[in-house]
């Protein structure tokens, strides 16, 4: 095996090590840099991966990135949340980033979402009701996060194993 192979593999495991980190951390990309460390392989074996391969890998990983962010205030949507609860719901993101990360994001999300929708008039119940379902769609994409994460590790290992052998 030569150098540059064997850096390459240590530096495509820091990367998905802080990918599956960065699927609870919202300040890290999780899955793009699992899908960087596949791209790092690509650059320097051209042919462990075929090209229509990582294209697809690259349209599920933007899929998932974009999620991350639409889907808990999608969810709200869906269940009759209020401007004010869904502003609420960003608001109490951003403060839970700044102030408690990683937990604060998913947390400021479901009290933001809740503060929003009881100041807007809705009853206690149903402004609960909408701050767990946003919660919930929350874990929701940090499990996508983690599974695409975790295949995209498998390939990787798949990669060079193969290679070796």
């Amino acid at each position: 095996m030569d150098f540059i192979f064997l850096i390459t593999i240590i530096i495509g495991i820091i990367l998905l090590v802080v990918g599956f980190i960065g699927c609870v951390v919202p300040a890290l990309p999780g899955p793009p840099l699992g899908y960087l460390s596949l791209l790092l392989l690509k650059f320097v074996k051209p042919t462990i991966f075929n090209n229509e391969f990582l294209v697809y890998l690259g349209i599920v990983t933007l899929v998932v990135y974009l999620l991350d962010y639409i889907l808990p205030l999608v969810g709200a949507k869906i269940y009759n949340a209020s401007k004010l609860g869904i502003w609420g719901a960003i608001i109490g993101m951003i403060i839970g980033i700044i102030f408690f990360p990683p937990l604060g994001m998913i947390l400021g999300l479901l009290f933001g979402a809740i503060i929003g929708e009881l100041l807007s008039g809705k009853p206690q119940i149903e402004a609960i009701k909408i701050g767990l379902v946003s919660f919930a769609f929350s874990l929701l994409v940090i499990l996508l996060k983690v599974v695409l994460t975790g295949i995209m590790a498998y390939y990787f290992i798949e990669a060079i194993v193969g290679y070796l052998l």
